[in-house]
């Protein structure tokens, strides 16, 4: 019964500290031991993630709290993260710049095709007009 009584608690620290050693430490329960209850108990193992996703959202809402906190401080670093994870204006943008060799060469219909998939894969080509060129480039191809 001893045993049962330290998963029980192990696991109610795994909701306060996601963190194995740590819940561990807290618990005096080697992390040998942990794991080894994890491999072979599967009730362990069911309760014991789900102790752990709690957890995690536990500490993602007080970890997102204080970056609130700091927002409202002026806190420039975190009101500049919290823009660029949360508003579409500020989000990292990937910029594609190329220098080309104009030789009257033209691309194959295949080689169109490709660039097109290539940059609408990449997401700097809107849907429409991908397909449209793809289109294009495909009855081409076909004549």
């Amino acid at each position: 019964m001893k045993t049962n009584r330290n998963k029980q608690l192990l696991i109610e620290q795994l909701r306060k500290t996601p963190i194995v050693l740590v819940a561990c430490e807290k618990t005096g329960i080697s992390r040998a031991t942990f794991y080894r209850w994890f491999k072979e108990d599967e009730k362990f193992k069911e309760l014991a993630q789900e102790a752990l996703d709690e957890g995690k959202k536990l500490v993602n809402d007080v970890a997102e709290s204080q970056l609130i906190s700091l927002v409202k401080d002026k806190n420039f670093p975190a009101i500049s993260y919290w823009l660029k994870h949360n508003h579409q204006n500020y989000a990292t943008k990937v910029e594609v710049t190329a220098k080309l060799k104009h030789d009257d060469e033209q691309l194959t219909p295949e080689q169109e095709a490709l660039v097109m998939k290539a940059l609408k894969l990449a997401s700097v080509l809107p849907e429409t007009l991908s397909e449209t060129k793809e289109e294009k480039t495909n009855d081409s191809s076909i004549k």
